[in-house]
């Protein structure tokens, strides 16, 4: 299998970063602000800042994540790269669920929908996690910051369980979203763990 270069890993770094940007973006844009002037214009919006606040931290969470996986992996391959874009297509349909859900707060369809992509992006995300660390082998320095990454697999059980419970209870599911958010909120430092003690 051919590697690409180190500075074919930066461009992807730099794409990456690039369309990360956009989404954030994206979803300001959608903030829409009050015809009034008053603090109490701002009540119906606050569904909307809530969500937005909420995918802004996994938009954040992913790239500080993707920024420590890339840090640590030698080189990329072309199946890489595409399991790199499978990941920035789930992430680019954050900011339409975060829109409906925001518009719609507790409808059932809305909720499930968000999690869908949240649990469809996690997936992505240990995809690609997987292919770099197989591609630097076990005994890299990738290889053992990631270990069997527990926290990324017990993520995705979250978000499973969250959409089934809102189809019911579209709240509760809700909660388990923001709920996987605080657990990631926390910065996960094996990648910097490993990189220092190689560094030592």
């Amino acid at each position: 299998m051919t590697v690409i270069s180190t500075i074919g890993k930066g461009r992807i770094e730099a794409f990456s970063d690039g369309v990360i940007a956009i989404i954030i973006t994206i979803m300001v844009l959608e903030l829409k602000v009050p015809h009034g002037t008053a603090f109490a214009d701002l009540l119906p919006t606050v569904p909307v800042l809530l969500s937005y606040a909420l995918s802004f931290v996994y938009v954040g969470i992913y790239w500080n994540n993707h920024h420590h996986l890339f840090q640590a992996a030698r080189g990329v391959t072309g199946p890489i790269m595409w399991a790199n874009l499978h990941l920035l297509f789930w992430m680019s349909l954050i900011p339409f669920v975060t829109s409906w859900i925001g518009e719609t707060r507790d409808a059932v369809a809305p909720v499930a929908s968000y999690g869908i992509v949240l649990l469809m992006t996690a997936i992505a995300y240990q995809i690609l996690a997987a292919m770099l660390a197989r591609h630097d082998g076990q005994g890299s320095r990738l290889g053992r910051a990631i270990g069997h990454d527990r926290k990324g697999w017990l993520s995705i059980v979250f978000y499973a369980l969250g959409v089934v419970l809102s189809l019911v209870w579209p709240d509760i599911g809700l909660g388990a979203y923001v709920a996987v958010a605080l657990f990631w909120f926390i910065p996960d430092r094996r990648v910097e763990r490993v990189l220092s003690e190689d560094e030592a």
